[in-house]
């Protein structure tokens, strides 16, 4: 459980989707002058280095965000976080989920981010500071079970599990079900891989029973090598904001192709 490491595959496909998604939510709540909570439950380290013998080893990040970025709006809040990323930490610097909602995020809002990994979590200790950051090393399922409903009460979820455990699949619709009974008005938004075996898929029944009126979003790619079962990349979201459906069809758009923001 304790195994995977993210520095192998930061700056894919999916994490364009997810991110860019992610920074779009993030900028969304951010146009209220109140303070929100950002919980996510596998953080990772947080930042990562796209020239490290693991980026490039995958070669992940080149066919990703390497390739794409270029096609993004510039004003757009993912771009946004990645120029002050390089800006601070150089220019093969690359933001995970929690470093990027710490660059959006201001210092009257909170951050409660969990990573059981010790080498994850002492880098994620290593790239955020801030008086409203706390790291947890801890199961993210059983921390944001028990600071559901945070305070403050706007605000939102990442769930972004490594999937190792088949379990997974099975527990995360009765983990959200739980979830938004104690927190009816926080956005959760889920991270599943799309994959050949459609291991994915009875989750996701489940999900939408519970959930009808959440967005399911997905991207399709090429396998990252020959027999490699992930071959896609899934956001499920409970409460989405307003707009966030149209802003799914543009990230459709950028990622078509280098040159082409849809």
């Amino acid at each position: 459980m304790l195994s995977y490491q993210h520095a192998f595959h930061a700056g894919n496909l999916a994490d364009l989707q997810k991110h860019a998604a992610l920074a779009a939510m993030l900028d969304y709540l951010l146009r209220k002058d109140k303070p929100l909570s950002y919980i996510e439950t596998h953080a990772g380290r947080g930042l990562y280095d796209l020239g490290s013998a693991e980026a490039r080893k995958t070669g992940e990040a080149a066919q990703g965000i390497l390739l794409h970025e270029a096609a993004l709006a510039e004003d757009h809040p993912y771009r946004r976080v990645l120029a002050a990323v390089r800006a601070q930490h150089g220019p093969h610097a690359y933001p995970g989920s929690p470093l990027l909602a710490a660059t959006l995020l201001r210092p009257g809002d909170r951050l409660h981010l969990a990573e059981l990994h010790p080498q994850e979590h002492a880098g994620l200790v290593q790239a955020l500071r801030g008086d409203n950051i706390r790291i947890h090393r801890q199961d993210g399922y059983a921390l944001a079970q028990s600071l559901c409903p945070p305070e403050p009460r706007r605000g939102l979820m990442l769930v972004d599990p490594p999937y190792e455990l088949k379990q997974d699949y099975v527990e995360i619709p009765r983990f959200l079900a739980a979830i938004h009974r104690a927190w009816n008005v926080g956005i959760l938004a889920l991270w599943y891989p799309v994959l050949t075996s459609g291991l994915h898929l009875p989750m996701l029944e489940a999900l939408e029973q519970s959930f009808p009126e959440a967005l399911r979003h997905e991207i399709r790619f090429p396998p990252v090598r020959e027999g490699h079962r992930m071959v896609g990349s899934g956001l499920f979201v409970v409460n989405p904001p307003w707009g966030l459906a149209e802003e799914m069809a543009r990230i459709d758009g950028w990622l078509a192709g280098p040159g082409r923001t849809g």
